[in-house]
């Protein structure tokens, strides 16, 4: 297993375990686990990540294709791009989303906001400037 996959399989373990909830890096941090489909192998995968969610809509959370400053995008942004859809874990609660890509000045509001309340977002930004702009990605209750 590779050491990403085992890091995913512990953190996915302790959100399970915690009705969402998981310590160390992420401590307090909204958390997610995202199920996608592999556009190339049909094969369904989780991935836990970092959320913001919407200021009025509870039906809305936005995560963010950082891959840790990465110069390419992760896997499952294109996943769930090519799908348009996928479903979330939320806390206890799992149910299915639909998938949109956020652009222009949306983009950059909502990304600055996660950037202003975890600083980590920021330097992902700097890392990545010039190179590819981070997608952000609106997942909304189907």
């Amino acid at each position: 297993m590779s050491e990403t996959l085992d890091w995913n399989a512990k953190i996915i373990a302790e959100f399970r375990a915690n009705e969402g909830r998981v310590g160390g890096n992420f401590e307090g941090a909204p958390m997610t686990l995202v199920h996608h489909r592999g556009r190339k192998s049909g094969r369904e995968y989780v991935s836990p990540m970092m959320y913001l969610p919407h200021d009025t809509e509870a039906d809305i959370i936005y995560v963010f294709a950082t891959k840790a400053g990465a110069p390419t995008n992760p896997d499952w942004y294109h996943n769930l791009t090519a799908a348009g859809d996928g479903s979330v874990e939320l806390g206890t609660e799992t149910y299915k989303v639909t998938v949109r890509e956020l652009t222009g000045a949306e983009r950059d509001r909502i990304y600055a906001e996660q950037a202003r309340r975890y600083p980590g977002f920021a330097g992902y930004a700097r890392q990545t400037a010039g190179v590819r702009t981070i997608p952000v990605l609106e997942l909304k209750r189907a």
